[in-house]
């Protein structure tokens, strides 16, 4: 078996190119039951799939998980809104790097600040700005890929063939498991610096309040 490496980077770069950010107004503005929801993620979010006519993008059985893991807000008369939409899409791009325990320290403080929330800044409008970055960050990936793909070539000169072409395409895969991982590990400080932070905070504010009951009690 021959491997045109060449041709597999090309692949990566079409794939790349398929890739489109649902927009906030992508999603109908009515209330949404939950086999329109699940209809909607698997048309909108089909190209993200790795065998497309067998991985289904979401079930029920998610959402039901996601609401009882405090992921989701439950939905109103079985009904799902555009924020509860919203909110699936950032767990459904989440989950594939994150634990269930990480991505409710991350979405948690959004859905209790915005959800639902009549003030200025609405988790459509989080999304929007976050979704606006998403499409100027596939461009620099594609960058970024292709300068891996470069250092790869460059791997294993002494070896002729077949031999060649796999390391080449493992010393590829490498280099980006490795461009994977360092960014997990990253993810996971950032996330529990905020859990520390927020612990600290929170302990802070406890004593200030047992500090001032007690006053109170004093009197």
């Amino acid at each position: 078996m021959t491997i045109d490496t060449e041709d597999l980077l090309n692949s990566i770069m079409a794939s790349l190119d398929r890739i489109a950010f649902v927009r906030s107004g992508d999603i109908p503005n009515i209330d949404l039951y939950m086999d329109q929801v699940t209809t909607f993620m698997d048309r909108n979010l089909a190209n993200t799939t790795r065998f497309k006519n067998e991985d289904k993008v979401l079930t029920k059985t998610m959402i039901n998980n996601y609401a009882k893991n405090d992921l989701l807000p439950p939905p109103i008369k079985k009904k799902y809104s555009k924020e509860h939409v919203l909110v699936l899409i950032l767990i459904y791009y989440f989950k594939n790097v994150l634990s269930i325990s990480d991505i409710q320290r991350i979405l948690n403080p959004l859905t209790e600040k915005y959800f639902g929330s009549d003030k200025d800044l609405s988790i459509k409008e989080i999304y929007d700005e976050v979704a606006d970055l998403g499409d100027d960050y596939i461009d620099r990936l594609k960058e970024d890929v292709r300068a891996k793909y470069t250092e790869s070539t460059k791997c294993f000169k002494d070896v002729k063939g077949e031999d060649k072409e796999f390391l080449e395409v493992f010393s590829f895969i490498c280099l980006l498991v490795f461009d994977i991982y360092t960014k997990k590990l990253i993810i996971e400080k950032m996330l529990d610096d905020y859990a520390n932070r927020k612990s600290k905070a929170e302990e802070t504010r406890s004593g200030k309040t047992s500090k001032s009951d007690k006053k109170k009690a004093e009197k």
